[in-house]
């Protein structure tokens, strides 16, 4: 039985998915070999190209791969399918022994950046592998991209959730920016404590994000950049992963 990997999701394909989790079938898995569409890369930044009807599109360039495959798991083996990619050579005096012979079994130098990638059957890759944005040629046409958003550090309500302040004048006094009353006693019935998420001064920023169904513009295989539609989390030259998008096509 052969499986059309080229649209949406088929009978069969759900058919042979559910008797993998079902019965954990060696023969399914290995129909059910999936195809990885997933990198890790740095961001360069943002810039504008001019679409097929002269329309100005901004995208960002991400400089995607290459990634190596440090390790494959297994079903059998570690209960779970996935895959481990590398990403950036770093000088073996600055890694660490067991990061050196770790990467050493798949014929490589450490990385400075790993990321396992889920799957939900055995991957069609080995390790030591090098893949490359070649990947995303086909049959991707949205990705999902996940990093780190910039860092403010702490900021007050007015910069961090864009309250507009107290009055300027009518008896304020250094109270400007201040949030105001936090509702001491709102919280009836459950203590005298605030409700849990309230508004109110902290760190802004630096948490993990993920922008879902961009469009995926354009690919520069010599140069191993992607070219994503709008922005993504994270400053220029940051790390993100990029994979195909789980719900667009």
């Amino acid at each position: 039985m052969t499986l059309d990997w080229s649209g949406v999701v088929t009978a069969e394909e759900t058919k042979v998915r559910n008797l993998v989790k079902r019965t954990g079938s060696n023969w399914a898995r290995e129909v059910l070999r999936e195809m990885i569409s997933a990198l890790l890369g740095t961001k360069i930044g943002m810039t504008r190209i001019h679409g097929e009807k002269g329309v100005v599109q901004t995208v960002t360039v991400v400089q995607a791969g290459p990634c190596t495959v440090l390790q494959t798991r297994t079903g059998e083996r570690d209960g779970y399918d996935a895959v481990q990619l590398g990403f950036v050579d770093v000088k073996p005096h600055r890694s660490t022994k067991p990061a050196i012979g770790h990467a050493a079994k798949a014929g490589t130098g450490p990385k400075r950046h790993l990321r396992e990638v889920r799957l939900d059957a055995p991957a069609d890759v080995s390790q030591g592998d090098v893949l490359t944005v070649e990947m995303f040629e086909n049959e991707v046409t949205y990705v999902d991209v996940t990093g780190t958003t910039k860092g403010h550090g702490f900021a007050g309500v007015m910069a961090r959730h864009g309250f507009g302040g107290q009055q300027a004048t009518h008896g304020v006094e250094r109270k400007h920016r201040s949030g105001g009353s936090i509702g001491g006693h709102s919280n009836i019935g459950l203590g005298r404590g605030i409700k849990k998420g309230k508004k109110m001064a902290g760190h802004w920023g630096h948490a993990r994000r993920t922008q879902q169904n961009l469009k995926l513009l354009g690919i520069d295989r010599e140069q191993n950049l992607l070219l994503i539609a709008g922005s993504i989390p994270g400053p220029a030259g940051s790390v993100v992963f990029v994979c195909k998008a789980k719900k667009a096509g």
